[in-house]
């Protein structure tokens, strides 16, 4: 039988063959992984239907595959048939038996050729290496791992190397003081290692709707501080009862610059809308993006109809997209739509950016980091854990008034927390 690619829905065209899991010739499981294809926007996985053998790969690592487009043959059922079953069974335990690494004759024989081709640019020897793949198989994570610890280990070496150099008696060391300029770079060339890989079809599409995004919108930025402290103050106090009654759900900051953005979404509609052209699209439901930085590249799931759920709920579908997104298992489901997106660069050290906006949403909310600085209330200077907010919008749709006011009731309902319960 044909394996096909799965069928792409309407906004993804095609993709892109990421790994074979296994290689023609290779018995396969039913329901075991046989290939990662890459769209535009998550990876889709592709499983065995029956039990069988592999027979050819049509589609290798790399290429472009179209919706249900055949990738590979399939012999289902093939170790099984009654007729050659012990011939089977010896083929099989052969095959096993021969993609053992001890009894390889070259270190490179059991690596994958996106891993072999990743190792011949970067001149890695992976003969050393240990295979996390199928039966010992090199993959291309192993290979990136590798390249990884490669610059530690020559910092490693470089670092005993002068300690000993520094150990020597200084007529000893005097020599080098002589070396001829040109022979202190020789070899230079060789050690100054590039590596050429291509985009990934993730970071391609971020990349070309981010430039499509400051191209096609009239895209400014304003800028307001918030003390935290009224909601760190909150967290604290209840953060144990609030585990308890939610079974182990913590409260995080998140969860209220969501509500706390969903009700300024209210108040201020054209910040939910959407530009179609010559129209503007008025959203009655308000389905909160919320920007999650993987290994990957960036995705942004979306929290659904924000405005009916708890801080309990909303915790708990951004815990649970978290971990999908770290693990790959983000389905286009979970990114589809969106109204309104939040932006967290305060995780890892920002003081302030602006955010770029998500086509065609009209605004995009951005989290810094949290400091404490001096400020000036009531009169009196006092030091208070305070934040940056930023809020990137389209002033097509805009208007600068209407940007700073929704930027200052977030503000305001964050400082006074109960303003978002008694929607004030």
């Amino acid at each position: 039988m044909e394996i096909k690619a799965p069928i792409f829905p309407e906004s993804i065209a095609d993709g892109s063959v990421a790994t074979w899991h296994f290689q023609p010739g290779d018995f396969v499981a039913r329901d075991a992984l046989l290939v990662d294809i890459e769209t535009d926007k998550v990876v889709i996985e592709v499983f065995a239907p029956e039990d069988g053998v592999l027979r050819s790969i049509l589609k290798n690592e790399g290429d472009t595959v179209l919706s249900e487009e055949p990738i590979a043959e399939f012999a289902a059922g093939a170790s099984a048939a009654p007729s050659d079953a012990g011939t089977a069974v010896e083929a099989v335990t052969q095959a096993d038996v021969a993609a053992l690494p001890e009894a390889s004759a070259d270190g490179d024989r059991f690596a994958s050729p996106a891993a072999k081709k990743m190792a011949a640019e970067s001149n890695l020897d992976i003969s050393g290496l240990a295979g996390s793949g199928r039966d010992g198989r090199i993959t291309k994570e192993d290979v990136a791992r590798a390249l990884a610890s490669a610059p530690a280990r020559e910092e490693s070496a470089a670092a005993v190397t002068a300690a000993a150099t520094a150990a020597m008696p200084a007529q000893a060391a005097a020599p080098a003081a002589s070396v001829a300029p040109s022979a202190m770079f020789a070899g230079s060339d060789e050690e100054r290692v590039e590596r050429r890989v291509p985009m990934t079809r993730l970071r391609a599409s971020v990349a070309k709707r981010l430039v499509e995004a400051q191209q096609n919108a009239a895209m400014l930025t304003t800028f307001n501080e918030v003390d935290m402290q009224p909601i760190m103050q909150l967290r604290k106090r209840y953060q144990g009862e609030f585990q308890v009654a939610h079974n182990g759900t913590k409260l995080g900051f998140m969860s209220f610059f969501v509500r706390a953005a969903t009700e300024a979404l209210k108040r201020f509609p054209s910040v939910n809308a959407s530009i179609d052209g010559n129209d503007i699209v008025y959203h009655g439901y308000y389905d909160i993006g919320v920007a999650v930085s993987t290994e990957r590249g960036l995705v942004v799931p979306v929290v659904r109809d924000a405005d009916a759920l708890s801080l309990a709920q909303i915790e708990d579908q951004i815990m649970a997209y978290g971990e999908k997104a770290r693990a790959g298992k983000l389905g286009l489901e979970d990114m589809a739509g969106g109204t309104f997106t939040i932006s967290n660069g305060g995780i890892f050290g920002s003081m302030m950016s602006t955010p770029i906006l998500n086509p065609p949403q009209t605004g995009v909310l951005g989290m810094h980091n949290i400091q404490d600085r001096a400020v000036v209330i009531d009169g009196e200077i006092v030091v208070r854990p305070m934040m940056y907010l930023a809020l990137s919008y389209d002033h097509r749709l805009i208007d600068g008034r209407e940007a700073v006011q929704f930027l200052v009731a977030i503000k305001g309902m964050l400082e006074d927390p109960a303003r978002i319960l008694l929607e004030l």
